[in-house]
């Protein structure tokens, strides 16, 4: 396998996390973009007139930790990568560089155990308050075209704390009528389910009154969320329906950003605890959920107040 092109042994690498290791298509591509980032880094760093496709194991051997540095130093200078970019491509050359090691066994040190990498500052989440998801949804028209289904969208985001691939991919026949709740299949290809209140489910059979006017495509009757085209409605256009209606506000205001707000009140108001947060919203491990504990500093500070030795 000496001379294998790192184009081969990139497709076998993915392969190998799809099968093996269950990871989502949008987890391969974005290990893919960043490997090929690296490739054509190291290509230009050692003056090759090659295509990141022509690379071969030979090559990868003369990789050294400092070309690795020299990597993290371009994509933080020149990409203008945050923290938290360079933490993943780091995460993905050292899965790689694993995979070659003690997999296929085709490089014998795997030098990326003593690349370090970047200390991601801790940010508490920005989330809207209960007065300002109220006037969120104020701000929707109901003289609006769309206004049911838009308004079905805010409503989903503010109190089932989805992410915005998992409200996209909604389609009629995930939802059980019977139960009233809602199968989703989130990162990583985990399934959960979702309990749908009086609110969301009121907002979604208000919706489905007038989606039966659009013009839907054959292949979209399953779909929830439709599109004025008759396409399932994509990321962009939340995005951008967001935007409309949260462009008054100070924060600036995206459909993860209701997540965590749904997120946050169900925490500050709803008093769950954290494990049970951590289900509803599909994390994997509980450091992830504990940014949202941040929320209940007033709660702490009456706790302190409430002590019966609190006396003067």
């Amino acid at each position: 396998m000496g001379n294998s092109k790192c184009a081969l042994i990139l497709s076998d690498f993915l392969d190998y996390l799809s099968v093996v290791k269950g990871k989502s298509d949008n987890t391969l591509k974005e290990y893919r973009l960043d490997l090929i980032t690296f490739f054509n880094f190291i290509i230009k760093r050692k003056c090759l007139k090659i295509s990141h496709q022509e690379i071969d194991l030979e090559l990868l051997k003369t990789i050294t930790l400092s070309d690795m540095y020299a990597y993290m130093n371009f994509i933080k200078n020149e990409r203008l990568n945050g923290a938290s970019a360079r933490s993943r491509k780091t995460a993905s050359l050292r899965t790689f560089y694993n995979y070659l090691t003690n997999k296929i066994k085709v490089i014998d040190k795997n030098i990326t155990l003593e690349l370090e990498s970047p200390k991601i500052p801790k940010r508490n989440p920005i989330y809207l308050n209960f007065q300002e998801s109220k006037k969120l949804l104020e701000n929707i028209d109901v003289n609006e075209k769309f206004f049911s289904r838009d308004y079905c969208i805010v409503v989903f985001f503010l109190n089932c704390a989805l992410r915005l691939s998992e409200l996209c991919s909604i389609n009629l026949n995930d939802i059980d009528w019977d139960t009233n709740t809602l199968n989703i299949v989130g990162k990583g290809d985990k399934e959960r389910v979702i309990y749908l209140n009086n609110m969301v489910l009121t907002s979604i059979k208000n919706y489905l009154k007038d989606r039966n006017s659009y013009k839907i495509k054959p292949e979209f009757q399953n779909t929830l969320f439709i599109s004025s085209r008759g396409n399932r409605i994509s990321n962009r256009a939340i995005q951008l329906i967001i935007k409309k209606y949260a462009k008054d506000f100070d924060k600036n205001i995206t459909p993860h950003k209701l997540r965590h707000t749904s997120a946050t009140l169900m925490f500050k108001h709803g008093k769950i605890d954290i494990r049970t947060l951590q289900k509803v919203l599909g994390h994997e491990n509980i450091s992830t959920t504990q940014i949202y504990t941040h929320v209940d500093d007033e709660g702490i500070k009456n706790a302190f107040n409430s002590n019966p030795l609190n006396f003067e």
